[in-house]
Parts: structure tokens; C-alpha cells; sequence
């Protein structure tokens, strides 16, 4: 049956290199085992880009910071806001990344295109409850929204997420 959502296949869009999208796909498959799902590419309230926000059942949030190299992490100061959108602030990074390069107090995934290893766990940081809501509901027609542009793209002329 052509239209299932087996066949809705996000289309890259260029900005980020093989590499981090292959850590990009072991971390959202890390996510995927530990029970949350993730949002590629989560535009924040501030208009910054997280480059996964994943969400469990219970609502705890994750942000996970892909650095595909030591020149992707040298060139970006703007991952320390993103611990005001999340519980917990991971990075993910490939096998051969120099981990004591990455700061203490976040989480560490080594990843690759088939999975992700937790190497350390991040510390927990509550979010107070108005700013769950409010992230929780962006996350949600984010994700909503991208999945109706997928099937159909007319529909969501005119719709600012």
C-alpha cells in the first residue's frame, strides 16, 4: 500500500556533512532503544538549532549536540544555551573524537550510522514545569508538522512552526 509511513523519508537537507549524519542516525537510534523519540534539526524558541531534541514517556527532554569533528566543536559557542531547553545535554560524536575535549557536566555518545555507546551519563537539570509545557508543545507540532509536509506538502502552506 504506497502512502504508509514506511515510506516517508525525510530528505536531507544539505547543511550537514556524511559524518554527522552518521552520528546523527546512532544517536536518534540510541534515543529509539532507550524509549524516547527524537526531532532532527529542533529550531528553539531563541531561533537556535538543536540538532536532536528527543522526548520519553514521561516527558523528560534530551538534547543532543552532534560534532562531527574538532572543528565543528571549536567553531560552535552556542551549545551552552541549549541547557536551558532540556533536561539532560548530550553529545555525540564519532569513535575517534577527542572526548576530553567536551565539557564536563554533559553527556557523552560515541556514535557511528549503526548505533551509539553512552560513555557518560549527563546530569539532570529539571526543567521547570511552564517551560516544559511549552517546549513539549513546540516539539510536538514540529514533529506534527513535519510529518504532514511529508505527505502532503500543500496542506501546510501558510503553517509557521
Amino acid at each position: 500500500m504506497h502512502g504508509t509511513l514506511t515510506d516517508l523519508v525525510l530528505p536531507p537537507d544539505g547543511r550537514q556533512s556524511e559524518a554527522a549524519l552518521a552520528i546523527r542516525r546512532g544517536a536518534l537510534r540510541y534515543v529509539a532503544a532507550c524509549g524516547l523519540v527524537g526531532v532532527p534539526e529542533f529550531v528553539l524558541a531563541t531561533g537556535r538549532r538543536a540538532d536532536i531534541a528527543a522526548v520519553c514517556a514521561k516527558g523528560e527532554v534530551w538534547v543532543i549536540e552532534v560534532k562531527s569533528s574538532v572543528a565543528d566543536f571549536r567553531a560552535d559557542h552556542k551549545w551552552f544555551e541549549y541547557r536551558d531547553f532540556c533536561d539532560r545535554l548530550f553529545f555525540a560524536v564519532a569513535p575517534d573524537f577527542p572526548r576530553e575535549l567536551l565539557p564536563e557536566g554533559t553527556g557523552i555518545l560515541v556514535a557511528d550510522g549503526f548505533g551509539a555507546a553512552l560513555i557518560r551519563e549527563a546530569p539532570r537539570h529539571p526543567l521547570a514545569a511552564p517551560q516544559r509545557k511549552a517546549l513539549t508543545l513546540r516539539l510536538a507540532r514540529c514533529a506534527a508538522g513535519r510529518l504532514m509536509n511529508l505527505m502532503d506538502p500543500d496542506a501546510m502552506r501558510g503553517i509557521e512552526l
